[in-house]
């Protein structure tokens, strides 16, 4: 394990979500399913759950950075959105943020202010809608098949010659 953490990682993914919570899971799910996969060199994958703080110190040097998370737009459940670093440069402000609060976007707020030239050259934002965030409940079956479908994508991004 210890070298394993060692080598240069060149694209951190990142799994957003709280685990407890239905379909909010689809990030920490996703990242246990792609170790599961298998990660090729350069590539680590990241549980971010709720800690969004954490998220942000494992971004430091990191080239590229992608997250995946889950959201609730009211669109059709399973609904996947694909938002580039470029449209996230007016990220929310940090004042007023409280730990109960800390999403995905304000940690790439504070890993902006933290982190300054050590910020990640690329990130990339993965999105599922979400059909149902109830306590104690599985993923949904749209909500599962998008996490596969991200899965392989992201897999297919990282490693383009498998």
């Amino acid at each position: 394990m210890y070298a394993l953490f060692n080598e240069p990682v060149q694209t951190l993914i990142i799994g957003c979500g709280n685990i407890l919570r239905g379909d909010d899971a689809v990030g920490p799910v996703l990242v246990r399913h792609l170790w599961e996969k298998g990660l090729p060199k350069g590539v680590r994958c990241a549980d971010g759950g709720t800690g969004g703080m954490d998220v942000a110190f494992q971004m430091r040097g990191v080239p590229e950075v992608i997250l995946v998370d889950a959201c609730s737009t009211g669109a059709q459940p399973g609904i996947i959105y694909k938002v580039p670093g470029k449209e996230l440069e007016h990220l929310p402000p940090l004042t007023g943020i409280n730990m109960h609060a800390f999403r995905w976007d304000h940690a790439l707020a504070f890993g902006r202010w933290l982190l300054k030239d050590e910020y990640p050259q690329n990130v990339t934002v993965y999105l599922i809608e979400a059909a149902q965030l109830h306590f104690g409940e599985p993923l949904s079956p749209a909500v599962q098949s998008a996490m596969e479908k991200v899965a392989d994508m992201l897999l297919q991004h990282v490693n383009p010659s498998a």
